[in-house]
């Protein structure tokens, strides 16, 4: 068995974690010239020579691209590339023959590039990097996907002040207008910062006859302008700098499900042309393509601007605030919801203790005057860090309104002066300290840790990372 393993450190040129290269190729030469150049951009080698020894080595060495030639000695590398794209690697094919009807089989098979010898290493070094980058953006796309499609689950809109059970039965209500060969009516979700709109939206979703479809959730006000237009829509290989493969936008991603807009009032102007024409055509054309994907997916958009206003000033395209306001709900501020104030503090309050171990809640006459005094501006958002903050800190369970630390709510001399900064750094230390008592209770076994706190194990490892707590 022919096979070299070649590793370096020298990360310095890519800055990124070694990615693992398998050369499936029988002149050593050529091979070994491949070794040298690719271990200078921080990749780690293992070179075979056949394809036995190539389904050998991957038993013990996974790499995440295989440059696999053609003819072999002991057969088609044809007859091994579906192993590999089966096993999530990047395969380019190499070949001194250049037959088109192998590259047809090999990208027909998975193969996202076909290269004929004699091969620049440059050429190759590039490939392999555009070939990265496109898989790393489908797998990104797809944990996009997944991510929304769990955050979904179990979502709920508490409260039964006569605010929020309208807002129910206007979502009830609008899920069930649509029958299976209609076209599911634009939903526009408006309120203050804070109040909910994206629960709805999710709500929304879970409540239609597909909701076991995607949803997909697009955050205007943070997608980068030059990135918008490739991030909704998708493009094509090619069709702009960078554009190193196909890829679909979030349009299509949604498929029939939803496709959730939140800060919709964000979306600049030519892109809201686009956006109308997808809406009203119920079609979408990648950039660079000439061909129209048709788009089945609920379109919901939600904003904390007053878009009628928008419209008029030129701000926000008329059109587009009629078509997507053909069906509206507003989300009310939780200073009109009554004893839904309340409700929501203690199921806050709860659901902290049950992560964190702590003793059940119970909050004081004086902090249950305290937030149903409080107007609440940041809605229900705020309610939920300011509550969260405090069970932190609380002692025994016990919450009282210095806990809550809500300002213009009691006496100036009583409201401890402390800035944002220093909430956070309180907030901090008590996590830590919770984090290193059930630690040390589960004689640091972090999975155990976990699970006592009622968080995922990757979630606990993130919280040690963050304050530095070493196994």
């Amino acid at each position: 068995m022919q096979l070299a393993y070649h590793s370096t450190n020298d990360n310095l040129v890519t800055g990124k974690q070694q990615s693992k290269v398998l050369i499936v190729e029988d002149e050593a030469l050529f091979a070994r010239a491949v070794v040298r150049r690719l271990q200078k951009s921080g990749y780690e080698c293992a070179h075979v020579e056949s394809l036995q020894d190539a389904r050998n080595i991957v038993r013990q060495f996974t790499p995440d691209v295989v440059l696999l030639d053609m003819r072999l000695p002991d057969g088609n590398g044809l007859d091994l590339l579906p192993e590999f794209v089966a096993k999530g690697a990047v395969v380019i094919v190499m070949t001194a023959h250049g037959e088109i009807s192998d590259a047809v089989n090999a990208m027909k098979q998975g193969a996202v590039d076909y290269l004929k010898k004699p091969i620049d290493l440059e050429e190759l070094l590039l490939s392999i990097q555009k070939a990265e980058t496109a898989a790393s953006q489908s797998k990104s796309l797809d944990y996009s996907r997944q991510r929304n499609a769990h955050a979904s689950e179990g979502v709920e809109l508490l409260g039964d002040s006569p605010a929020m059970q309208n807002v129910k039965m206007q979502i009830t209500r609008i899920a069930q207008l649509v029958s299976n060969d209609s076209v599911p009516p634009t939903v526009l979700i408006g309120g203050e910062t804070g109040t909910g709109k994206d629960v709805a939206a999710r709500l929304l979703h879970l409540s239609c006859a597909n909701s076991e479809k995607p949803f997909v959730q697009v955050d205007c006000a943070s997608l980068p302008a030059e990135l918008m237009e490739s991030e909704l829509f998708g493009h094509e290989k090619g069709a702009f700098t960078g554009a190193v493969g196909a890829r679909p936008g979030l349009i299509e991603a949604a498929e029939d499900g939803t496709l959730f807009l939140d800060e919709i009032g964000e979306l600049p102007l030519a892109l809201q042309a686009k956006l109308l024409n997808v809406l009203e055509r119920r079609v979408v054309r990648r950039i660079g393509s000439t061909k129209e994907r048709a788009v089945p997916a609920r379109f919901v958009a939600a904003t904390n601007r007053n878009l009628h206003d928008m419209s008029q000033s030129g701000r926000f395209r008329q059109d587009l605030y009629y078509r997507l306001n053909m069906m509206s709900i507003s989300m009310p501020p939780l200073r009109d919801r009554g004893q839904d104030i309340m409700l929501l503090a203690q199921h806050f309050a709860s659901q902290t203790a049950r992560r964190y171990g702590l003793t059940s809640p119970h909050f004081t006459r004086e902090a249950i005057s305290t937030v149903q005094a409080y107007r609440w501006p940041g809605n229900v958002r705020e309610l939920k860090h300011q509550v969260t903050r405090a069970m932190l800190l609380c002692h025994n369970g016990e919450l009282t309104d210095i806990d809550l630390a809500l300002p213009n709510t009691r006496p100036a001399e009583a409201v401890p002066l402390m800035s944002l900064d220093s909430h956070q750094s309180a907030l901090d230390a008590a996590e830590r300290a919770i984090l290193l008592q059930v630690l040390t209770e589960t004689k640091f076994n972090v999975s155990e840790a976990a699970r006592k706190l009622g968080i995922t194990r990757m979630t606990m490892r993130y919280r040690m990372d963050k304050h530095q707590i070493k196994p």
